[in-house]
């Protein structure tokens, strides 16, 4: 299992790298009028107009003001940015240590945590957290 690790304020989240598309610096972001609260709004990647997730908001936890990276993901043929405060890299682990929660006690959108070094990384399902 590969995994693309990132920081939101002071936790640690992973995606599974089959969904993601590209790691970008911050770019411009066009606001939309009356957007769903979770859309902080539209970039645009190399010409092609990207909706981006305000995932701080899906996820309940406070805004960073030092948001770096921006991860395109594809979520069912539909590319997405999510805004994060930085990636921090991209790690290939055997699938054993994904430790798999209790589904009545956990959020059905988090696959597992791995411990690593000092970390506890949250492995979150980004189709699950969009819908």
């Amino acid at each position: 299992m590969q995994i693309v690790v990132f920081k939101l304020g002071d936790e640690y989240f992973a995606v599974n790298t089959e969904k993601v598309q590209s790691i970008n610096d911050i770019m411009s972001i066009t606001k939309v009028p009356k957007a769903p609260s979770h859309i902080k709004g539209l970039i645009n990647l190399r010409g092609s107009i990207k909706s981006l997730v305000d995932i701080n908001l899906l996820l309940n936890i406070s805004h960073s003001e030092n948001q770096e990276n921006i991860i395109i993901l594809d979520v069912d043929g539909e590319e997405i940015g999510i805004l994060v405060d930085r990636v921090e890299e991209v790690l290939s682990l055997d699938d054993k240590e994904l430790r798999t929660l209790d589904s009545e006690s956990s959020e059905d959108y988090i696959q597992g945590i791995i411990k690593y070094e000092d970390k506890l990384l949250i492995v979150i399902d980004i189709k699950k957290l969009l819908n």
